[in-house]
């Protein structure tokens, strides 16, 4: 009886090697007019048209960032009326903790001047964004992924030099091995692999 994660060997994809920008593009045409979505394409340059065909999306990053900077915007503008104005949160228990503020007349102007404090609250507008968008694309990424298991094909040597790489995943609900191979070999590659992983993706 075995007990843990389930080590043994699963698909993963199946993999088809072109030589130029256009050959992957007209497959990966084919393969998603054959109803296939869970696919990945892999190529040493950006190839213009296909994050529309494989129907890629980026929406969430944005909200993160946009979410993080309100936050840091708000921390930065509280922060400074908080300390500038001597607002007292818990009475004196609050006052005793030395974490109220301290009201401190400065020429006259008044205690909450938000002119003056709008340049440390857009600082941390932008750190705060800069975190959110820093690791929120580690954690959209799923990163760190020391070894990511399409690497297991050998076609994946030269998809940073001069090789177009296309992927069917496994994770797609029309999924068939056998189907997705004999896809990919019409679509006049230079070679066709089955791709396995025993990492439990």
């Amino acid at each position: 009886m075995s007990h843990g994660r389930d080590t043994s060997p699963k698909p993963y994809a199946v993999v088809a090697e072109f030589d130029s920008p256009e050959a992957l593009l007209e497959a990966a045409k084919t393969v998603r007019s054959n109803g296939y979505r869970d696919m990945d394409a892999y190529s040493p340059m950006p190839v213009h048209g296909l994050t529309d065909i494989i129907d890629f999306k980026d929406d969430k990053l944005g909200f993160v960032v946009f979410a993080h900077g309100v936050m840091g915007f708000l921390l930065g503008y509280g922060l400074q009326w908080w300390t500038s104005t001597g607002f007292n949160f818990g009475g004196t228990w609050f006052q005793n903790t030395g974490l109220n503020g301290y009201a401190h007349n400065v020429g006259g102007k008044p205690l909450f001047s938000y002119p003056a404090f709008f340049p440390p609250a857009y600082e941390l507008t932008i750190l705060l964004a800069a975190f959110g968008a820093t690791f929120g694309m580690i954690a959209f990424n799923g990163l760190p992924k020391p070894h990511h298991p399409v690497m297991n094909a050998a076609c994946m040597a030269r998809a940073s030099a001069d090789r177009f790489v296309l992927a069917v995943e496994a994770t797609d609900p029309r999924y068939d091995e056998d189907e997705v191979f004999e896809l990919m070999n019409t679509l006049n590659p230079l070679s066709v692999e089955r791709v396995w992983t025993e990492e439990g993706y």
